[in-house]
């Protein structure tokens, strides 16, 4: 967990100006048990059983692989990140990035995540509403320290999947990925985007 913790560190040190942050209403406790906040523990549960079997980032890559797609809406959050050219581009230029994207998701979850060493994620059993999404609030505790992560989900189907993450509680991730891929798409369009997304999955995979 020690290179996580310096990523967040270093994330956090480069955003002096982040793009987007959260501020997020009172909650409305409205169910016993919450579909939004469910959906997160149960992501959470096969972190914590990755991250306890250890290995390669190749074998924790394929074992988290069934739990990314199924909590989070890995299309919906690639074409956030693309940006508003999203809508214009071929439906293969979509499909080379989705898969792309989706690759480096859950290869950083692989690499970042690497080992156990009795960290505990925490999830509030009430999700937040706001208009028709959710916002579920959670925190990662390590002997020596509390880092916040929120999750913005939407319904997709009959499943409550994440469209964003907030590092630290309030700087959405999505934002950052449209800030950091604008120029690549700018110059190389959206398959020299995909190749780009692609070398850095392959990178923390390696």
């Amino acid at each position: 967990m020690s290179r996580f913790l310096k990523s967040v560190c270093t994330v956090l040190t480069l955003m002096a100006a982040p793009a987007a942050t959260l501020v997020l209403p009172q909650p409305v406790l409205a169910q016993a048990v919450d579909p939004a906040s469910a959906q997160v523990q149960g992501f959470y549960d096969a972190l914590l059983a990755s991250m306890k079997a250890g290995g390669t980032a190749k074998s924790r890559y394929e074992k988290l692989k069934p739990a990314v797609e199924k909590a989070f809406d890995l299309p919906a959050m690639t074409a956030t990140a693309v940006g508003p050219g999203w809508a214009a581009l071929p439906d293969a230029d979509k499909k080379a990035l989705t898969d792309a994207f989706s690759r480096m998701t859950i290869a950083n979850y692989a690499k970042n995540f690497d080992s156990f060493g009795g960290e505990k994620f925490i999830v509030e059993p009430a999700s937040i509403t706001r208009g028709s999404d959710h916002f579920v609030k959670s925190s990662l505790k390590t002997s020596k320290e509390t880092i916040a992560f929120n999750y913005r989900m939407h319904q997709a189907g009959s499943e409550w999947k994440v469209t964003d993450v907030y590092l630290a509680g309030n700087i959405s991730q999505m934002a950052q990925k449209r800030s950091d891929f604008a120029a690549t798409l700018a110059s190389g369009g959206a398959q020299g985007l995909a190749k780009r997304i692609n070398a850095l999955a392959d990178q923390m995979l390696n």
